[in-house]
C-alpha cells in the first residue's frame, strides 16, 4: 500500500517452479510413444567468441568469404598455452561470433540484427564446425530479410564451413586471399 492505495506488486516466479505446472511429455498413441510437448532450447551461451584477441586472431587466419547478405570468416582454433589454461580454463570447441557495425544502422537496428543471427545460430548449432571460429558479418539487408530465407543462408553458411573444416583449413599467409610476388633473385 503506497499512501493507502493499494499497489500491485509483480511476483517474480522462479524460472524451476514455473515449469513444474507445465507437463513435460504427453502420450499421442496407444503404443505408448511420448512425444515432448517443448522443445529443448539451446543456447549460444558457451560457444560465442568474447574477446577482441580472439576475433583478431581469427581475422588473421581466416578468410573472407561472401554470401547474398553477409560475409564470414572461418579460422581454425589454436590450442593455449598450458600456463594460462591453469587459470582459465574453457572448453574447446566450434565459437560463433557476430558483428554489425555502425554502417549497418543505429544502435537499436543492430541489435535486431543480432538477435534475429542469434536465434537462426541457436536452431542449427549442431552445424557449426567443431575446432574452429566463424566469425558472421550481416549487411543490413538482414533487416528486412525475411527469417525463413535468413535462416536458410545461416544452414548453407554453416554447412559450408562445417565443409571447408572437415577437408582441413588451408594455412594461410598474412596477407589472406592475396598471392604474394616471387623475390626478385639479387645480382
Amino acid at each position: 500500500m503506497y499512501r493507502g492505495v493499494p499497489v500491485a506488486v509483480p511476483v517474480r516466479i522462479p524460472p524451476g517452479i514455473a515449469m513444474m505446472n507445465q507437463p513435460h511429455a504427453t502420450q499421442d498413441q496407444p503404443t505408448g510413444q511420448v512425444r515432448p510437448t517443448t522443445t529443448q532450447r539451446q543456447s549460444l551461451t558457451g560457444l560465442r567468441l568474447q574477446k577482441h584477441a580472439d576475433y583478431q586472431r581469427a581475422y588473421a587466419a581466416g578468410r573472407k568469404r561472401q554470401s547474398s547478405s553477409m560475409s564470414w570468416f572461418l579460422a581454425p582454433q589454436q590450442p593455449e598455452a598450458p600456463q594460462r589454461l591453469q587459470f582459465n580454463a574453457r572448453v574447446t570447441g566450434p565459437r560463433v561470433g557476430l558483428t554489425a557495425g555502425k554502417v549497418v544502422g543505429k544502435a537499436h537496428e543492430r541489435n535486431r540484427i543480432k538477435r534475429r543471427m542469434r536465434e537462426a545460430l541457436r536452431r542449427h548449432i549442431a552445424l557449426l564446425p567443431q575446432g574452429c571460429d566463424l566469425i558472421l558479418h550481416p549487411r543490413r539487408s538482414v533487416l528486412t530479410l525475411d527469417f525463413a530465407k535468413l535462416e536458410a543462408e545461416v544452414v548453407r553458411i554453416l554447412q559450408q564451413a562445417k565443409a571447408e573444416a572437415a577437408r582441413g583449413l588451408q594455412t594461410t599467409t598474412s596477407f589472406p586471399g592475396k598471392q604474394l610476388a616471387p623475390a626478385k633473385p639479387a645480382l
